[in-house]
């Protein structure tokens, strides 16, 4: 979507088409893209608060004793 508009733009400018225009529309939307997945997990960070991360691999043992309760 994003791209359509660069496009649109760039026509307007009279910029031609090619493969400079190409690369541009590419990196543009891209960026933006990126950008606003950041802005997504940044607002679910605020409303979630920080995901919880493994710490380290002392926590296999215990991980191995729950999978081996359950019922094969």
């Amino acid at each position: 979507m994003i791209a359509w508009y660069v496009r649109r733009f760039l026509d307007e400018q009279g910029f031609n088409n090619g493969k400079k225009r190409d690369i541009l529309v590419f990196v543009f939307a891209s960026l933006v893209s990126w950008g606003a997945g950041e802005a997504a997990d940044w607002a679910q960070e605020k409303i979630e608060g920080k995901n919880m991360t493994a710490q380290n691999s002392n926590y296999l043992p215990q991980i191995q004793k729950v999978i081996n309760q359950i019922p094969q």
